[in-house]
């Protein structure tokens, strides 16, 4: 949980839930499960539990209290569609992100065929808090995470989601995703992995990404070549940085002031 975060296309994390499971080879050397078990067992500590999946109720709340805008990636420390949250708790983030309007939330999941499940559901409660009858606001954008062809029907499923802003982070990027079709995809972040027994990140891989992007007009965003630690690579693509975000319209509830 963060005011500030150290996440090149973010401001600030938000997690209600933490811990979480493997679900492919994009977990294997998962950086969150890595900083949560350096804490195991110290009592009092925010992950004396490890990675073991643990809701913060008491944390849902926390979006109302920050009054300046931020773009805050929600549950950076786990996966909101995780089987072990419960519907309901999905649910009560989702109606405070229809609330805090003055930011920009970016979910990110591995679990798209839960999302999809739950769309009529989500679909509900933002209506409810927003008194919208048909879109998402614009401010709530869903990802999914690819790291190799063998995922992409992750977002064939997100395809489904009527999220105003679709993304795809394809980090850690593990192989060439050359025939990725952004059909719907406003926005995508790659990355190489980074950490003592990272893989290795090919140039081409990248340069195909960014140059799908460019042919589809889909906003992309390189956040790091990887390696030992996350910044010793650096993040220059071609001699520079590409920081593309995507352009979307406000809604009538991002123009509101903050009471």
């Amino acid at each position: 949980m963060s005011l500030q975060s150290d996440i090149e296309w973010t401001d600030a994390t938000w997690n209600p839930v933490t811990g979480c499971t493997e679900v492919s080879p994009g977990c294997d050397h998962c950086y969150a499960r890595t900083f949560a078990e350096r804490f195991r067992g110290v009592p009092n500590h925010p992950y004396e539990q490890g990675f073991d999946l643990k809701l913060w109720p008491e944390r849902l709340t926390y979006p109302l209290q920050w009054k300046k805008p931020r773009r805050i990636f929600t549950n950076s420390m786990s996966d909101l569609f995780h089987r072990d949250v419960p519907d309901a708790f999905i649910l009560q983030v989702f109606a405070i992100m229809a609330q805090a309007h003055w930011h920009t939330f970016q979910v990110l999941t591995k679990r798209s065929a839960r999302l999809v499940r739950m769309v009529p559901q989500i679909s509900e409660q933002l209506r409810h808090h927003t008194g919208r009858n048909a879109t998402w606001p614009a401010h709530i954008w869903l990802g999914v995470s690819i790291e190799t062809m063998q995922y992409t029907w992750r977002a064939e499923q997100l395809r489904q989601v009527p999220a105003a802003i679709r993304f795809i982070s394809a980090e850690p990027l593990l192989g060439s995703l050359q025939t990725l079709d952004l059909t719907g995809i406003h926005w995508l972040i790659a990355g190489g992995e980074s950490g003592p027994a990272h893989r290795p990140c090919d140039p081409t891989w990248v340069r195909e990404l960014r140059d799908q992007c460019q042919a589809t007009g889909t906003a992309f965003f390189f956040k790091q070549w990887g390696g030992r630690t996350p910044k010793r690579g650096g993040r220059l693509l071609d001699g520079r940085t590409w920081d593309e975000y995507p352009q979307h319209e406000p809604d009538d509830l991002q123009t509101r002031e903050v009471a």
